[in-house]
């Protein structure tokens, strides 16, 4: 006589229970990550607006009603007066000059630091980059006086050549390590087809090595623009007339002034960070297409 076990009972879709509970765990933390990045973003901006509303008020609505309320008329006495004080227009064309200048040089001195470093593999590579890289977090109050004694013995003190130079040198030491992380993986099948079709490493470095590396050099030139246009201490200490000065120094110098009430403060600081926020968004494509490149790389 045999016996029959009866089967367990099972459950109808017992294996996408597991899964559905995965997805709803993931869209839970997705929300959060979310709610997060909003509230950081929106800490982030809190300063801004708050400069934003203080830029258009008068200066009886702000003694009145305080920072955080809305102006009740469109002022803009405080930047017209800010405006002629500091001669913007002068100190606008000094920051573009310097900083575009700055960007531009030091791509192409980065560029070819790095062909040479990456690509032409030369001795002690690694020593140089790790040179570089040390050269890079240098603080610069701990270059200012040599560079100040240099520039001062070669006769380019109160000059915007010589902060072009220096700021030059100290963003291409950032570039010649990333560039040179980066060309240290630039396949060799392209490299050895184009010195098999006879180009030579200056064809090479032009025809090849640059078109392909063009996203990362133009997140680089975007980079190197804003932090130089950013920069206050070393062009506050080069640049000692008032002609050559930039937009940062200008500020700054007027910080003390107590003719400088709140909402004319307010207007200069915004002021002096819109062409930075136009520069950003003009080339935003730029730098989101060059990281996204960089990414798939």
């Amino acid at each position: 006589m045999t016996t029959t076990q009866a089967a367990p009972p099972t459950t109808p879709n017992n294996g996408a229970l597991p899964a559905r509970r995965d997805r709803h765990h993931r869209g839970a933390a997705r929300w959060i990550v979310l709610a997060l990045l909003v509230a950081g973003a929106l800490a982030m901006l809190f300063p801004f607006a708050v400069i934003v509303l203080n830029a258009f008020k008068t200066p009886a609505d702000y003694s009145n009603s305080g920072p955080l309320s809305l102006p009740t008329s469109f002022y803009l006495d405080g930047m017209i007066d800010f405006w002629n004080r500091v001669n913007f227009g002068q100190k606008l064309w000094n920051s573009i000059m310097i900083a575009g200048s700055v960007a531009i040089l030091a791509v192409i001195v980065s560029l070819f630091n790095a062909y040479a470093l990456g690509i032409g593999r030369v001795k002690g590579r690694l020593s140089i980059i790790v040179l570089f890289l040390i050269a890079n977090m240098l603080p610069h109050e701990a270059l200012i006086y040599p560079l100040f004694y240099i520039a001062n013995q070669v006769g380019l003190y109160n000059t915007q050549l010589a902060v072009i130079i220096i700021f030059t040198v100290i963003q291409s030491a950032f570039g010649t390590y990333l560039l040179a992380s980066v060309f240290s993986t630039f396949p060799k099948e392209i490299l050895e087809a184009s010195a098999l079709d006879g180009a030579s490493k200056w064809q090479i470095l032009w025809r090849v090595v640059f078109p392909m590396s063009r996203p990362t050099l133009s997140v680089l030139v975007v980079f190197f623009f804003i932090w130089t246009w950013n920069e206050f201490f070393i062009p506050l200490v080069f640049l000692i007339s008032n002609d050559k000065q930039t937009i940062p120094v200008a500020l700054g110098v007027l910080q003390g002034d107590r003719l400088m009430d709140a909402t004319t403060t307010s207007a200069a600081a915004l002021l002096g960070v819109i062409p930075a926020i136009i520069f950003f968004l003009f080339f935003q494509r730029t730098l989101s297409r060059g990281i996204s490149a960089g990414a798939v790389k």
